[in-house]
């Protein structure tokens, strides 16, 4: 990593890093941020004419501290058009983009679509955005410098997407991402390699929730609990021996588990949900197998789903994936898989959503107590098929404003993988704006996308 000073004009940019084992492109989207000079634009002195986009560090012979010279012109700032009405159909590409509500692309540094994808899904939580914009500048003291560096990295990324039109590139987030987790690190033949999106969003959240939950910081330590959070009650019984136990965990994501038998998302979370370990028996004095049979006992507003088509493969002894078809709703419901303490929680909301939709119908609704209120309900919801699936579910009162969970999620992003090698392929995001049209995010390239196209998607399963 070298640190130079780029001359633009009459401005002057002092110690912009140069990550020399990345190509110079890299650096010129770099540069784009600082300056708007698109990379096509840019021209760079150095030893021996000007920088090319794939030239090598090492033969350039830049130092450390050096200053270069760039020329350019920035973007025009577009200007309202002094033209009558113009029809969405009739408007480039781009201009669909704002129209329709999007936040910008992100520039692929390298084998980093897995991180970009994961960034477009979290991007579209609201709630994550509010809590970031608090997220103070100065670390605390009871929380990790690369922890802190690592959540205002994902505030100043989050800010930049909502700010621009043209793709970003996620420069700091990732460079900070690495230190953090250094296994985003890993090089082959000099290349970055390709990552699980899984493991991204995983670990991100995990950082997010140990910032954001800092006693110094937040009145709140549970927001991404809140969030993203599932609250897992378990029955852990063997047959054999008669032995019985409950735990509890928290997780941020379901399994949907793939098998022959599997064709839809509720079938694998089903399969998901049951499990067999082999463990130490106190009674037998030996190992045994147990049974573990899990309900959803607390409910997060958004909630993740994975699809696990990962594997490790013995007889070849590496990754592999498993790209049967598995189809998913739009609208999911998870009242099955929860706890009986948890269905007599979300009995209330969901007869309130049941006579509004009765009311939307034209239909009578039931008549209510002289304690109840009515209520309009707005559900949202994240899911992420291929690796993760996510939905969020957030009925809010008309006269309280206060949220009320139904157990029912609506989709609101999913994030595929495309390829048949777990350790290759190409991550692409889908994302549910405000105005309800549906975006493509594919790395630079967002691209609108029909409601019905979404399902199409199987899970992930498509190989194209």
């Amino acid at each position: 990593m070298l640190t130079v000073s780029v001359k633009w004009q009459k401005e002057l940019f002092p110690k912009v890093e140069i990550d020399t084992s990345q190509p110079p492109y890299v650096f010129k989207c770099q540069l784009h941020g600082l300056t708007g000079v698109p990379p096509e634009r840019q021209k760079i002195m150095v030893k021996g004419g000007l920088l090319k986009d794939d030239a090598n560090w090492a033969t350039l012979g830049v130092k450390e501290g050096q200053k270069l010279m760039m020329m350019g012109t920035a973007d025009e700032i577009v200007k309202t058009p002094e033209k009558g009405p113009v029809f969405m159909e009739d408007l480039p590409e781009e201009e669909q983009m704002v129209a329709v509500g999007h936040t910008a692309g992100l520039f692929n540094l390298g084998n980093t679509c897995y991180m970009n994808s994961t960034v477009q899904c979290l991007h579209s939580v609201p709630e994550l955005k509010s809590a970031l914009v608090s997220y103070p500048s100065q670390k605390s003291s009871d929380l990790d410098h690369t922890s802190h560096m690592l959540t205002a990295a994902t505030r100043e990324l989050f800010n930049e997407l909502d700010k621009s039109v043209k793709p970003v590139a996620p420069m700091q987030f990732w460079m900070v991402l690495r230190k953090k987790y250094p296994q985003f690190g890993q090089l082959h033949n000099g290349v970055y390699m390709q990552q699980d999106a899984e493991e991204c969003w995983t670990q991100l959240l995990y950082t997010l929730s140990q910032s954001l939950g800092s006693p110094s910081f937040s009145e709140n330590p549970d927001t991404i609990k809140a969030l993203f959070g599932i609250e897992l009650v378990s029955r852990v019984h063997c047959q054999e021996s008669g032995e019985e136990s409950s735990e509890t965990e928290s997780v941020y994501s379901l399994k949907c588990h793939i098998s022959q038998e599997v064709n839809h998302l509720h079938e694998g979370l089903k399969h998901g949900l049951k499990s067999e370990l082999e463990k130490a028996s106190p009674c037998l004095g030996r190992s045994a197998i147990y049974l573990k049979e899990s309900r959803i006992n607390a409910l997060p507003r958004y909630l993740t789903v994975q699809f696990v088509r990962f594997f490790w493969k013995r007889e070849s002894n590496q990754k592999a994936k498993i790209l049967r078809k598995v189809d998913y709703p739009l609208q999911l419901d998870v009242y099955d898989f929860c706890s009986d303490g948890l269905c007599k929680k979300l009995e209330a909301p969901r007869q309130i959503l049941r006579d509004e939709e009765g009311k939307k119908a034209g239909l009578k609704a039931k008549e209510k107590t002289s304690g109840s209120k009515d209520n309009d309900v707005k559900m949202t919801d994240v899911q992420r098929p291929s690796n993760e699936s996510g939905e969020s579910s957030k009925p809010t009162s008309k006269e309280d404003k206060k949220s009320h969970l139904t157990g029912i999620y609506d989709l609101v992003a999913v994030l595929t993988h495309k390829g048949r090698s777990a350790d290759s392929g190409h991550y692409v995001a889908w994302v549910k704006q405000e105005s309800g049209k549906w975006i493509e995010f594919d790395d630079d390239n967002p691209v609108p996308q029909r409601e019905e196209d979404i399902t199409k998607l199987s899970g992930g399963g498509k190989l194209a």
